[in-house]
């Protein structure tokens, strides 16, 4: 078991590429908190997984929220190992001018301010047991992005970037810090990505991908798994594309 005795923190946990973390996680020894905006899913998810994982109810946007949650972890686990930063939200594949001002705050307030929030509520606990692990999820948007989600986009590179600055600046502290970009997957996001989900949308998304699907959940988590771990005890300031060849 390749996380034995470590507990983590999963955001964006009751579906898609969070759960699928957090089941992994689980799965390979560590105690997990899974935590989502949606209280009913988030217990949910949290029951499917088993007794090694339990449910925090939480909006990754505000301070208090996220202390509280943060908290409540620490209180149940004892310690907190691993933060990974999944929750993530995108407008609609449009026009960069039809998106509303309102949509654009909200992408931002997810996808990037949550990562702040974060680092504030977790970065002491981690400096005072000396060292731990974040990883936050972007996108191959950060790195190789196409129209339609420009303010996406946008936002995926601003947490790319984040976690690069975060890794220099955190490294004495023993802090590790990486990203997992993944390429559009197969989950209850996909039909806001592609615009409409239509047989068409999805031939067109998968044929600019060489390896010729969409990622899966399972392929995020064992990326994050290994990041997560102690073999990648020399790996911090990385960006891992799991992109299928999309972005090269």
């Amino acid at each position: 078991m390749r996380l034995k005795g470590k507990a983590a923190l999963v955001t964006g946990a009751a579906q898609g590429f969070g759960f699928g973390i957090a089941e992994t996680f689980a799965r390979e020894g560590a105690l997990v908190a899974l935590l989502d905006i949606h209280p009913d899913k988030v217990r949910e998810a949290a029951a499917a997984i088993g007794g090694s994982a339990f449910a925090v109810t939480a909006d990754v946007r505000k301070a208090e929220s996220v202390d509280e949650a943060v908290k409540e972890v620490l209180e149940r686990a004892g310690q907190l190992h691993i933060v990974v930063n999944n929750a993530g939200v995108t407008h609609r594949n449009q026009s960069l001018l039809d998106v509303s001002e309102e949509e654009f705050d909200r992408v931002f307030a997810v996808n990037v301010k949550s990562i702040f929030q974060m680092a504030k509520a977790v970065v002491p606990h981690f400096r005072a047991h000396g060292g731990g692990v974040f990883l936050n999820i972007t996108s191959t948007g950060a790195v190789r992005p196409r129209p339609g989600l420009t303010w996406y986009n946008g936002s995926k590179g601003a947490a790319e970037v984040i976690s690069k600055s975060m890794a220099v600046e955190l490294a004495p502290d023993r802090i590790r810090v990486n990203a997992l970009a993944p390429v559009a997957g197969d989950t209850p996001l996909l039909t806001t990505f592609m615009g409409e989900d239509t047989p068409e949308r999805r031939r067109a998304f998968t044929s600019v991908i060489p390896w010729g699907r969409f990622s899966t959940p399972q392929d995020i988590a064992n990326a994050a798994l290994f990041l997560c771990s102690d073999e990648a005890d020399m790996v911090t300031g990385a960006v891992l594309t799991v992109d299928g060849g999309r972005c090269v």
